[in-house]
């Protein structure tokens, strides 16, 4: 097979979270572990650092690759979902896979995967351990794909463990609680592991704090160790400071990060306690690599589609959150520009609370309601009906390019346009 045909192939034949949702969910690690097993077990052959959580986790992720990138490190980098190619959630040092690496894989251990019967999420996660272990990197940054505790990347034993925010997501599969989708979250937490906290919030600290002395893993509460400020947003670049809380006598360091969206200000602080303890453990991250990693973030890792800015007449800005979180630290970011009008470019998956998110949105702005090219994709027709009732008015396009199109044609030099609602949307930007 070529690599368009194993593409076709895997998405045939193996259920897909993308496409098809719940169902594609295989429960516990059972199959992970047998592919593992048959393929030698990879998993146990690079260092690694494990990274879950509702939001931030991909950019803390991607964060963590390029400073140790710009520190010397071989470093693998597994995310998902992709933006444009498969081959993007298997990257190292910041450039995806070759599609001959898929193709390979796929070919040789056909008969195994017709075996095992895994899920395309856990077929991917075989790959990308196959493929660190093969390439001997240093270290491979692993992030969570679905919850922790059962999720297929739960069978690494990391350095260091990160989660990043808890928000309501994925309730059907997590929990309908914040303590009950942290308790999923906390399963990556390893025995005698460090493990840094992002963001506390008063419903999951104690899930955290509780199952980190089960295991006796030192537990850091990042915000708690550090203070993040904004001293401005110019030129596509944001300028922070980040001060220890504990120790005040230490002068402030400022640092420039190319990812702008306000709510990278939670991520810097669980980076930076991370970086700490890596260079504890043995890793010499100097504070220049740290720097340079955060001020060239999407360079070095090809990292795309986070308050990624379009054109800046209108300002036109794309960014995946999803979830009412995500998409509530986005608003809130919206807000601090001048502008003269908003336009909203809109498409959700089915399986989402559609109608709570949209109530996060301004009854004043344009509306454009698209879809996307999945069976999850929520009709623009249903979507329209949806905001309606929230009093939120505008007209379906096709696609997100269709949409986008129309909007550029109503806004004028000094709006504000916002592409967003689903990472499938912004997928299929063509700008991207």
């Amino acid at each position: 097979m070529n690599y368009s045909e194993t593409i076709a192939y895997l998405y045939e034949k193996l259920p897909v979270f993308h496409r098809v949702g719940a169902a594609a969910m295989k429960p516990g690690l059972g199959n992970i572990m047998a592919l593992c097993e048959a393929l030698g077990s990879p998993q146990t052959r690079f260092k690694s650092i494990h990274v879950g959580g509702t939001n931030g986790k991909g950019s803390t992720s991607h964060l963590l690759a390029a400073i140790l990138q710009s520190a010397g490190y071989n470093v693998g980098l597994h995310t998902s979902p992709h933006l444009k190619s498969y081959t993007e959630r298997f990257k190292i040092n910041g450039q995806p896979c070759q599609e001959r690496v898929v193709v390979d894989f796929v070919e040789k251990h056909k008969s195994l995967i017709e075996r095992v019967e895994p899920s395309f999420f856990e077929i991917s996660v075989a790959l990308a351990f196959d493929y660190f272990a093969q390439q001997n990197v240093d270290i491979a940054i692993i992030e969570v794909g679905l919850g922790g505790r059962l999720d297929s990347t739960n069978i690494i034993s990391p350095l260091l463990s990160v989660i990043t925010n808890i928000s309501f997501d994925h309730t059907d599969l997590l929990g309908d609680t914040l303590e009950k989708i942290a308790f999923e979250k906390a399963g990556i937490i390893k025995a005698d592991t460090p493990v840094v906290i992002s963001e506390t919030q008063p419903e999951t600290a104690p899930v955290f704090i509780q199952k980190a002395e089960e295991l006796n893993a030192p537990i850091f509460f990042a915000d708690q160790q550090y203070h993040v400020n904004t001293l401005s947003v110019e030129k596509g670049k944001r300028i922070v400071t980040i001060e220890s809380k504990k120790e005040a006598s230490l002068p402030a360091n400022t640092i420039t990060l190319d990812l702008v969206g306000n709510y990278q200000l939670k991520n810097v602080a669980g980076v930076w306690q991370s970086v700490e303890l890596l260079n504890q453990q043995g890793f010499y991250i100097p504070l220049d690599a740290v720097k340079s990693g955060m001020a060239h973030c999407t360079t070095l890792t090809s990292f795309k589609g986070r308050w990624q800015v379009l054109s800046e007449s209108p300002m036109t800005v794309a960014d995946v959150a999803h979830n009412y979180g995500g998409l509530s630290e986005t608003i809130n970011q919206i807000k601090r520009y001048d502008f003269d009008q908003l336009h909203f470019i809109l498409g959700f998956v089915k399986d989402k609370d559609v109608k709570g998110v949209l109530g996060l949105f301004p009854t004043n702005a344009h509306f454009y309601f698209c879809s996307f090219d999945s069976p999850r994709a929520l009709p623009s027709s249903e979507l329209v009906y949806i905001a309606d009732k929230v009093g939120l008015k505008g007209g379906i396009y096709r696609d997100v390019n269709e949409a986008l199109s129309a909007a550029r044609q109503k806004a004028t030099s000094n709006d504000f346009i916002y592409v967003g609602g689903s990472t499938f949307v912004v997928s299929e930007l063509s700008e991207i």
